[in-house]
């Protein structure tokens, strides 16, 4: 076959796997439905934050290219799915997009082809709905070509670890499935970590943000309360981080956001209540507190501009930041959303900042201002929703009338309010 890979999906997952594995002299297809990012990728420009028009350019002149044509998928030795698994209304997986997929790798497989998994799922999915639609032909998994699981690790922004350095779990359908992935991932990622089956891997990339999502809650509710008791959790969590051992920092803020916290351990306790019959309940309080963060930022912010003397109706708050994570463009489940969605039911007049955001589509009715320094010492209340390298946060908070900090960056003083 002449591409050693086909990268099915090219968004913020697929896009840096394609990119290291062209750097390791790989011969890799891209293929996505999106013409439009087609196009661009094969002229050299970028779409997601951590490849520039440079990476992009550099790729293409390693030989990687972008297609459209499904036929093509036929070409490679191996194809990895990195599609979209958002919730669906009943609060599972949407696998449309895994489905679609994995039908376009089913119509074009080769015997001896190697097929992975990497979109997070539930449990089960790479046995139960991927394995049957490539059998569907004829070709047995195991025998006539290898079927594995590779949870995805990508981090957005994440300046220390990337596609290549951060270990690659990979879970076959029989172990000669799992060695063929682990080859595979081998040519151009350092680690590699051998799970026991599909379904241990799946599970992995469930246990690793559930966790998150656990500790994030906890620190959110302790938030509260010892907001009501006068304590600094803040300066709690700092010197609890000094015990070198059983302690990892977890920090509270506005909301979680993203595709991984607010949304994979929800696969998990979806699955159990409906295969088990019961609720994973740590998952299922998590997801109730976490949820609640924009609602007690709103009253939070009530009260502060209550010791101003102002009502919230009719006053001019500008958020700070409304991505998901700092210094980048990614807004996908920002709790920035909902916190000014629920500002302005409240009839406050709502502003936006964000030098990585040009046109907030999400909140239309948030207006953009061009200059934070200048816009926060005419609003009501500043919040920072999200800290992004380009503020200078003790300049803009001095300037504010009042400034509402949720992410614990700036020293509390009399209009400083922190969560």
């Amino acid at each position: 076959m002449a591409v050693d890979a086909v990268i099915i999906g090219l968004g913020y997952v697929g896009l840096p796997l394609a990119q290291e594995a062209t750097r390791a002299g790989r011969k890799v297809l891209g293929f996505d439905i999106n013409q439009g990012v087609v196009d661009a990728l094969n002229s050299g420009r970028s779409h997601v934050d951590d490849l520039t028009d440079a990476d992009i350019a550099a790729m293409v002149e390693g030989g990687f290219e972008a297609t459209s044509d499904e036929s093509r998928i036929g070409e490679a030795a191996t194809a990895v799915i990195c599609v979209p698994t958002p919730l669906s209304a009943d609060g599972g997986p949407d696998l449309r997009a895994v489905e679609s997929a994995v039908a376009a790798v089913a119509r074009n497989l080769k015997p001896g082809m190697l097929v992975i998994l990497e979109s997070t799922t539930y449990p089960g999915t790479t046995d139960e709905v991927v394995r049957p639609a490539l059998e569907a032909g004829g070709l047995v998994a195991g025998e006539d070509f290898h079927l594995a699981f590779s949870p995805e690790r990508i981090d957005p922004g994440n300046e220390k670890f990337g596609a290549k350095n951060t270990p690659k779990v990979v879970g076959g359908h029989t172990p000669g499935c799992s060695d063929a992935a682990a080859e595979f991932y081998g040519a151009f990622v350092d680690s590699v970590v051998r799970a026991k089956g599909t379904r241990e891997a799946e599970t992995a990339k469930l246990l690793e943000n559930t966790y998150r999502h656990i500790n994030i809650a906890l620190v959110n509710e302790m938030a509260r309360f010892c907001h009501e008791l006068g304590i600094d959790l803040w300066d709690v969590i700092e010197a609890a981080r000094s015990k070198p051992f059983g302690f990892q920092a977890f920090y509270p803020g506005p909301g979680v956001g993203g595709h991984c916290i607010p949304i994979d351990p929800n696969y998990l306790s979806h699955n159990v209540r409906a295969r088990l019959g019961y609720p994973f309940r740590f998952v299922e309080l998590a997801q109730e507190i976490n949820s609640q963060m924009p609602a007690y930022v709103v009253s939070r912010a009530q009260d502060i501009l209550n010791e101003e003397g102002k009502p919230l109706n009719g006053s001019t708050v500008l958020l700070l930041g409304v991505t998901y994570k700092p210094n980048i463009a990614d807004q996908r489940e920002s709790p920035a959303v909902p916190l000014a969605r629920q500002l302005l039911a409240k009839g406050a007049v709502v502003q936006y900042h964000d030098p990585h955001v040009a046109d907030w589509t999400s909140v239309p009715e948030a207006v953009r201002v061009e200059d934070a320094a200048a816009a926060v010492g005419e609003a009501d209340l500043a919040i920072l929703v999200q800290n992004h390298r380009e503020y200078d946060l003790d300049t803009i908070a001095a300037a504010a009338a009042a400034f509402f900090d949720t992410r614990g960056k700036v020293s509390p003083g009399q209009k400083i309010h922190r969560l």
